[in-house]
């Protein structure tokens, strides 16, 4: 089946059209019939074939989304029949706009055996407001509540290979499917309601902590999901993983609330299961694995397996490489590569960070025979020891000791060093490195606030700017503000200000402007004598 037949297959009419309401181009709607614009309408007004009324709020929907440059939504109605209409802005004189039809208790609502209105179960629009207002209820009146979130896997492939459009609308179709009530606990239905977070995450809100109806309702809306979706010939199956997380005995704010349920979502997907995954039980099984991983860990110390992967950093002027800096990197066996997040967290709680550091620090001074050979005899090497091993009293014996057999010279060292773990420390302790030679750079500068006379007074070479602000220094006007603050800083206290995350042209140049002589990041990494990406 071809891409055009299969987009003519689907059921939410999708529409383009310019600001004065002319149809430039249309496909779908087979959910919605009656709104279906005839073979001739290309080139005509939309009052041409529509009722006034539909014509003129698709039209204004149309123009306020070209306008806002955000998508917009709205409810309309033709008919007797109920649809949702959302619109995106396409350039500066047209718009998309896709029409789905609501389902009925979508539009109806519907009453509750004690005479209660009962609003609709898949609420995709609005859902987070109103998933904090059930939180908040929950909360003051002790009413339980739980939230399952669905990850539905399939539906990027489909995005990627046919058109995101046929991935949305497949979506739509397995939702609209599901049935009104499900899940029953003592023969009484389990009230819920359905939100969309994103393209495959769906998010449903349980009024009720019974385990047993949760995972009861989730796995017959996992079913549903399961069942091949059909598009005109084509049929598609998508592959749902579930996860729970409880109002209190899992979280109490509404991020919280949803991370766990994703968290266990993710466990449920990692591990390929088919049933509902609840939080509090990942929990024992994420004790299990930080175990085995902190077993690992220890093996791998000891084994010499964990190393380090280097980036140039660079005269951002003159393009001159100036540093090799190192980053921690651990590629397991089995689990393939482990991010240092990861392992680091298991390291710090497990006592083994400073034994993690020091054998690294060891591996620095081999890795410098190698990576000098490869450049100028002024580029340094640049490593971050861990903020437990900076900590301990021994630190600065630890790097005396590095340094005395004389295979890595002091001049060409650099330590990385984040401002809140550097501050932890009187300001004085390593000005017998800076008598050595040694540099020491204050990372991650711009998270926090460190004192300044404590960086006025500690033997400091530089400044490294944090990547969050360095990254959007073109775009983002509180960024500029914040770099530039950090270029002065450095400036004022005789130090010199780095840069990372350095991706393109126009970044290097703004950069240089405000007065930044340094900087890593992609831009420099088109040729191998730039960057590293191997352990040593």
């Amino acid at each position: 089946m071809s891409a055009d037949a299969l987009l003519e297959s689907l059921p939410d009419l999708v529409i383009a059209l310019r600001r004065d309401g002319t149809l430039v181009a249309h496909s779908g709607g087979q959910g919605v019939p009656a709104l279906r614009p005839p073979a001739e309408a290309l080139g005509k007004s939309l009052e041409s074939f529509w009722p006034e009324s539909v014509a003129t709020l698709v039209r204004q929907l149309a123009r306020k989304a070209i306008a806002s440059r955000v998508p917009v939504e709205t409810q309309l109605s033709d008919r007797g029949r109920d649809y949702e209409a959302r619109a995106t802005a396409q350039g500066p004189d047209k718009a998309l706009v896709v029409i789905r039809a609501l389902l009925p208790e979508t539009r109806a609502g519907s009453i509750d055996a004690t005479g209660e209105h009962r609003q609709s179960q898949l609420d995709r629009r609005g859902f987070l407001r109103r998933f904090k207002e059930s939180l908040s209820v929950a909360a003051l009146r002790e009413k339980p509540l739980a939230v399952a979130v669905i990850h539905v896997g399939g539906l990027s492939g489909v995005a990627q290979v046919i058109a995101p459009r046929v991935s949305d609308q497949i979506m739509s179709a397995a939702l609209q499917r599901l049935p009104a009530q499900m899940g029953h606990a003592q023969g009484s239905p389990v009230t819920w309601y359905l939100g969309q977070l994103s393209e495959a995450l769906l998010a449903i809100v349980f009024e009720t902590a019974d385990r047993d109806a949760i995972e009861a309702c989730t796995s017959e809306i996992c079913r549903s999901l399961r069942e091949p979706v059909s598009v005109g010939d084509a049929g598609f199956h998508l592959t749902p993983a579930a996860g729970v997380a409880i109002l209190g005995p899992d979280a109490s704010t509404p991020k919280l609330l949803l991370e766990h349920a994703r968290f266990a979502a993710n466990e449920a997907r990692r591990s390929g299961s088919s049933q509902v995954q609840f939080f509090t039980d990942t929990l024992s099984l994420r004790a299990l694995a930080r175990l085995d991983i902190a077993r690992e860990l220890r093996e791998a110390i000891d084994n010499r397996e964990i190393g380090l992967r280097y980036a140039g950093r660079h005269d951002l002027a003159t393009g001159r490489l100036v540093a090799w800096v190192g980053y921690l990197r651990w590629s397991h066996p089995l689990r393939k590569e482990v991010r240092p997040v990861d392992f680091l967290r298991v390291a710090e709680s497990t006592g083994l960070a400073t034994a993690l550091s020091r054998a690294i620090l060891a591996r620095v001074q081999e890795d410098f025979a190698t990576l000098s050979a490869q450049s100028g005899p002024d580029v340094r090497i640049s490593f971050g020891p861990l903020r437990h091993h900076i900590l301990n009293e021994d630190f600065v014996g630890d790097i005396q000791r590095l340094l005395a057999g004389g295979a890595l010279p002091a001049e060409r060292v650099e330590l990385r060093i984040s401002e809140k773990t550097l501050t932890a420390r009187e300001a004085g302790d390593f000005k017998v490195l800076q008598r050595l030679g040694v540099r020491v750079v204050v990372d991650e500068v711009g998270r926090g606030l460190g004192s300044l006379n404590w960086l006025a007074r500690a033997p400091l070479w530089g400044l490294q700017l944090d990547r969050a602000w360095t990254a959007a220094v073109q775009t983002d006007a509180i960024a500029m503000k914040v770099c530039r603050a950090g270029v002065a800083v450095a400036e004022a206290l005789g130090l010199t200000p780095i840069a990372t995350g350095v991706d393109d042209e126009s970044q290097r140049e703004a950069l240089v402007k405000v007065g930044c002589p340094y900087g890593s990041g992609d831009l420099f990494a088109s040729s191998a004598r730039d960057i590293i990406r191997k352990t040593i």
